[in-house]
């Protein structure tokens, strides 16, 4: 086992080790880590009862916390996966939204485990990054949107 220096903690109330499964089979360069159960019965589950589990997704190491209902997910964290094509973004969206998360706006869905995630295509960061007319154009472009549209995003660029 390999302990990374940096590592994102994301609390979940007892399915962390659900939300790892579907985040490492959805996401490439993600994989599955240890998973770490109680060894004696504690206040709150019993031994066996799955503690924490290391996962990577999208090449960030984390660890998966099953720490029960005192703490709740917010938009204050987000994971934003850059997507190159609209079927790419497709995928991700409906593969979120689909298995009982929601919709946002501008790229912004949750998980059905309360964790925001941002399915933004790379046409998009850059044209804000490219400022003016351009960035003005598709920035009115996403304010509209729920899921990026790509093609949507590529005609505002060209106003």
């Amino acid at each position: 086992m390999s302990i990374p220096r940096n590592t994102i903690c994301l609390w979940f109330d007892s399915e962390a080790e659900q939300a790892a499964r579907f985040y490492t089979g959805l996401f490439p360069d993600s994989a599955m880590g240890d998973v770490f159960r109680a060894p004696a019965d504690f206040p709150s589950g019993k031994a066996g009862d799955v503690l924490t589990v290391t996962f990577t997704v999208a090449g960030v190491p984390c660890l998966g916390l099953n720490g029960g209902p005192v703490f709740r997910h917010s938009e204050a964290f987000s994971f934003q996966i850059a997507t190159d094509t609209q079927e790419e973004t497709d995928r991700y969206w409906d593969a979120i939204v689909g298995n009982g998360g929601q919709e946002s706006a501008c790229g912004w869905c949750k998980d059905r485990w309360g964790l925001s995630w941002q399915i933004t295509p790379r046409v998009l960061s850059e044209a804000l990054a490219a400022g003016g007319d351009e960035g003005r154009r598709a920035f009115e472009a996403m304010m509209q949107m729920t899921k990026i549209d790509v093609a949507a995003i590529e005609a505002a660029r060209r106003g």
